[in-house]
């Protein structure tokens, strides 16, 4: 199989993998049923990927390695500490508001203890909590620059991720409370997604900027 057959394919196995990851959970999500939805063998996925648990972390991986990267980017500019959290917070928002099945996948995780731990969890939280520390690194720089108030960092941080997080993954619950369907992915996009990043803005201005 050339190269670029092999890379197609991994990719689809990717992108199966995370729809239905995110559909029914680790413990739903058979290699079988994971194999057949992706339309290949198991003798397949298993060659790329190892285990189920292979899977699901190569599909976490690929997802966060490029937020990750991005986010340390936005850090390290020569800009106000203000447009670097800016930028985080559009970024955050577009990429939870586009990636819902990756999402729900990630608050599975971080929320559901297996026994003996997980490989893929520990792996989660570790690049979680890698992102977090850039943009406590922003605010620190902004809070010391005199830039910004001197606020209580974790919990902004806490509560600009726990606000996405909770619109995300308790939609039935936050359509009723917006009152608009996010369980649409269109009302999703065009109209939840613009209202989120222009109340996190605002509230972060109001919280943060003197």
């Amino acid at each position: 199989m050339a190269e670029k057959d092999k890379t197609d394919k991994k990719e689809h196995l990717l992108d199966v993998a995370e729809r239905v990851f995110g559909e029914l959970g680790y413990d739903g999500a058979s290699t079988r049923l994971l194999a057949q939805e992706a339309g290949v063998n198991m003798a397949m996925l298993n060659y790329y990927f190892g285990s189920k648990d292979g899977l699901l972390k190569a599909v976490v991986e690929r997802r966060m390695a490029s937020t990750k990267k991005t986010f340390e980017e936005i850090a390290s500019q020569n800009t106000s500490c203000w447009s670097k959290i800016e930028q985080v917070v559009q970024l955050y928002v577009s990429r939870v508001a586009t990636s819902k099945y990756f999402h729900k996948i990630i608050f599975r995780e971080i929320s559901v203890l297996r026994s003996g731990g997980s490989e893929v969890t520990d792996f989660v939280l570790e690049n979680l909590y890698a992102n977090t520390l850039q943009v406590q690194k922003i605010m620190e720089e902004g809070i010391q620059k005199g830039e910004f108030r001197p606020v209580d960092v974790g919990m902004t941080i806490a509560s600009i991720f726990g606000t996405v997080n909770y619109l995300i993954n308790s939609r039935r619950l936050s359509s009723k409370i917006l009152e608009m369907d996010l369980l649409d992915d269109q009302v999703l996009q065009n109209e939840m997604k613009p209202r989120l990043l222009s109340y996190l803005q605002d509230s972060l201005k109001t919280h943060l900027l003197k």
